[in-house]
């Protein structure tokens, strides 16, 4: 089975659940075991609201800026689920900083816990910048499917789909 989509999203909070619902929508769909969505979904949410909260310089009172968009894309292929989100924003301070930071997070901090969520709920994380253009976090999980999933009992092919 193979399904994709990606959204371009304004920087609002009110983009967050949105992104998020068409992630449990898909997986709902395909068959994906509920606890699999559910980490993934918290995953997403994460990482959407830290490209809201960091992933652009707007300026104010110009909503047609670029950086006032990210975009999510999510794969979900075969036996794993990939999600992509990019933003416009400075970027990921460097590799080292970004693993410590999410790393020591305090528990009772207001932010910084993402990044680890992110890394606890997820069996890949890549964190990188593109020069000039923002910040990409990607992370993927294995999928597990219901039993009762019509996909799976096909053997997982999707003509149609």
């Amino acid at each position: 089975m193979s399904i994709w989509w990606s959204l371009h999203l304004r920087r609002e909070a009110a983009s967050v659940p949105l992104a998020r619902r068409l992630l449990i929508g898909t997986m709902e769909t395909a068959g994906v075991d509920p606890d699999i969505s559910f980490d993934l979904s918290i995953a997403l949410t994460e990482a959407c609201a830290n490209a809201v909260e960091h992933g652009g310089d707007d300026l104010p009172g110009d909503p047609s800026q670029a950086s006032a968009a990210y975009r999510v894309t999510a794969y979900l292929d075969g036996e794993k689920c990939r999600i992509e989100v990019s933003d416009s924003g400075p970027g990921f301070p460097s590799r080292r900083s970004v693993h410590r930071t999410a790393a020591v997070a305090a528990l009772t901090a207001e932010n910084g816990r993402g990044l680890s969520l992110i890394e606890q709920l997820s069996d890949h994380v890549h964190f990188r910048n593109r020069p000039g253009r923002g910040a990409v976090i990607s992370f993927d999980k294995i999928l597990k499917w219901r039993e009762e999933t019509p996909l799976v009992a096909l053997g997982g092919t999707t003509a149609g789909v």
